[in-house]
């Protein structure tokens, strides 16, 4: 996927859903991070309805239409109204409500938003029972996988405009620039956070990437509060820049590990945090098996939205990387970053206290094999299949 793509619309495979939400519900939210595709994905969905309007938030000109909100609405019934970056003027939550009550109809408004559902919190009160949350990655595998190699993926990320910038140098570039301008821009929209913390606090968690976060360490190293560096990576993970994963407690009667593991939530952002200019400086660099994970993770939870995802580990060493619930199911996940897998006997260990409905290790291969009974080996264009099993 070079810079020839650039203005190209590529497929989503969110579409369905959110031509789904737009026909059946009075508000779709699409939710996810800055970058991602949100824009391009309803622009390109919204060209079948003749009558629609865009609002971008961060312009000036559209903010002042918006002066007398009401009003302005009112004078745009039937149309379908889209708001980019809501979060960025929460008090249209309420009147967005009363509007769609008035009006009784689907397909009245689309909001995109950079924030999680959680820090929002004013539509999940105000809106509950009209709206249709959605949420858009970074690209996945399934999207791309005939634009770009895997060894790019890993080290460009899924970010479209990294993967448009038409060589490694202007992409990290990019990237850099992403990491800046949410720092010094769009954390300013959030209270009692600084730049210079969340920098520190960001790279520092780019070298632990994929480890069992110590809370106590980083606050001494940042010389704050345990409960600021809480605030600070809830703030990441809920402007989708952090996976965080919680451990998966069974009842097992074992010692398990009780805090969260913490990823980038982009395998180029985490890169470019690190420095790494190549993919063969990030192959070679310490954390890939865990950026591996990183792209296992996000392609995992973009197939399968609604399912709940956690790690397994106990004091005494049984582990595996990705425990998945889905439709009362339990899946176990391990992420191997090489081409000849093996399963560890913490692995084992690990399977056996889960008992899961099968097993699957993700590695980046492009063919599907049965290692044991219930194991198979898979490549990222297989993880659509898991529930097959």
């Amino acid at each position: 996927m070079h810079g020839k793509y650039y203005g190209m619309y590529k497929e989503r495979i969110l579409e369905n859903a959110v031509q789904f939400s737009i026909e059946h519900f009075p508000v779709t939210a699409i939710i996810g991070s800055r970058q991602c595709g949100k824009s391009s994905l309803v622009k390109h969905l919204i060209k079948s309805y003749t009558h629609s309007i865009w609002l971008d938030l961060e312009l000036p000109s559209d903010l002042r239409k918006l002066d007398d909100a009401e009003w302005f609405f009112s004078t745009q019934k039937g149309k379908l109204i889209c708001i980019d970056e809501i979060q960025r003027k929460p008090d249209l939550f309420p009147l967005i409500r009363n509007l769609v009550d008035t009006w009784n109809t689907p397909s009245c408004f689309i909001i995109l938003g950079s924030a999680s559902r959680d820090l929002l919190r004013q539509s999940s009160e105000s809106l509950a029972g009209r709206i249709s949350y959605l949420q858009l990655t970074p690209f996945l595998w399934d999207e791309i996988y005939n634009d770009i190699s895997l060894n790019d993926y890993m080290y460009l990320g899924g970010y479209p405009r990294s993967l448009l910038s038409g060589n490694a140098k202007a992409s990290l570039l990019w990237r850099q620039n992403f990491i800046s301008t949410f720092l010094e821009r769009d954390l300013l929209q959030w209270a009692g956070f600084t730049t210079a913390t969340m920098r520190r606090l960001w790279t520092m968690l780019a070298h632990l990437h994929g480890q069992v976060i110590n809370y106590s360490t980083l606050s001494k190293s940042l010389e704050v509060s345990s409960v600021t560096v809480k605030n600070y990576i809830d703030l990441l993970e809920s402007t989708f820049m952090l996976h965080v994963l919680q451990p998966y407690m069974s009842n097992v009667g074992k010692r398990l590990v009780k805090s969260p593991k913490v990823y980038i939530s982009d395998s180029g952002l985490t890169s470019a945090l690190l420095n790494l200019d190549s993919y063969e400086s990030t192959v070679s660099h310490p954390v890939f098996g865990a950026i591996w994970e990183q792209i296992v993770i996000q392609n995992v939870k973009g197939i399968y939205p609604e399912a709940e995802l956690f790690f397994y580990r106990t004091s005494n060493g049984a582990e595996v990387d990705l425990v998945m619930q889905y439709k009362n199911k339990t899946y176990a996940i391990e992420c191997k970053s090489t081409l000849a897998p093996t399963l560890s006997k913490g692995n084992y260990n690990a399977i056996e206290d889960i008992k899961p409905h099968h097993t699957f290790i993700v590695c980046p291969t492009t063919e599907m094999w049965q290692m044991k009974p219930h194991i198979t080996v898979i490549g990222l264009g297989d993880i659509k299949k898991m529930v097959n099993y």
